[in-house]
């Protein structure tokens, strides 16, 4: 397929699984691509944005620099995140700016400055990835899921706001996923992370959890014309699992 060829795409969060993910499809229809993360050697885009979310100057200057290099700014792919666990009464100041700094501000930052840009070029397609548990919250993590829903609600007002810009917007919802954050966190809770991605598979109606893959190939969906309809919405993508 070629559905991106030509195309620019900003992807945040280009080293984690399901952005490596993104990269690669991309890469094969012919997108031109602009990756930020923290660390980004070894992944194969057009352009390395290095530095940390966290910075304003440094999400407020993404969406530039991704059309100065590129030569447009077609697709922006807001993946990058972060989880922690625990109820409120266990979250540290840290943790709270680590959260609110990665999973809200920066997109907000990032969407904010990408849209006058894409309205100037006639539209362009804007996917956030939020998370099952940003619609329907689940226990023990309740930063996460309050983060997580911050940016559901940012895209479904977004969406309504500047579709008439010809700019869709709208988030993915993934449920887990089999990523190296996901291991990490089994890792640090003691569990052995193949043990504990196959038992948590039981769990899920189609009988395993998602791989990075399916979690890109709906992004990319979301940012395709095959989408062209679909504004603010926001998609579940959890293999048939509950909350619970």
């Amino acid at each position: 397929m070629d559905r991106f060829k030509g195309k620019a795409v900003l992807i945040t969060g280009a080293a984690g699984g399901i952005g490596g993910a993104l990269v690669q499809r991309l890469r094969a229809e012919g997108a031109k691509i602009a990756v930020a993360d923290r660390r980004l050697q070894d992944i194969d885009a057009d352009v390395l944005l290095e530095g940390d979310l966290r910075d304003p100057a440094y999400a407020d200057g993404l969406p530039k620099a991704a059309l100065l290099a590129l030569g447009g700014l077609d697709v922006v792919i807001n993946n990058a995140g972060v989880i922690t666990r625990g109820p409120v009464t266990e979250t540290s100041d840290a943790d709270w700016s680590l959260s609110i700094g990665v999973n809200v501000e920066a997109p907000f930052r990032i969407c904010r400055a990408a849209i006058p840009l894409m309205a100037e070029r006639g539209g362009g397609a804007i996917v956030n990835v939020s998370s099952s548990w940003g619609v329907n919250p689940g226990p023990n993590h309740a930063l996460y899921c309050m983060t997580k829903a911050a940016v559901a609600s940012l895209t479904q007002c977004m969406g309504m706001d500047h579709a008439k810009q010809q700019i869709r917007i709208n988030a993915v919802c993934p449920g887990e996923v089999n990523t190296p954050m996901l291991r990490t966190g089994f890792v640090k809770r003691g569990f052995d992370p193949d043990t504990a991605v196959s038992e948590l598979g039981k769990t899920v109606p189609l009988g395993r959890i998602a791989e990075p893959e399916d979690i890109a190939d709906v992004i990319l969906f979301l940012a395709s014309d095959a989408a062209r309809y679909m504004c603010g919405a926001l998609v579940d993508v959890t293999g048939g699992k509950p909350v619970a």
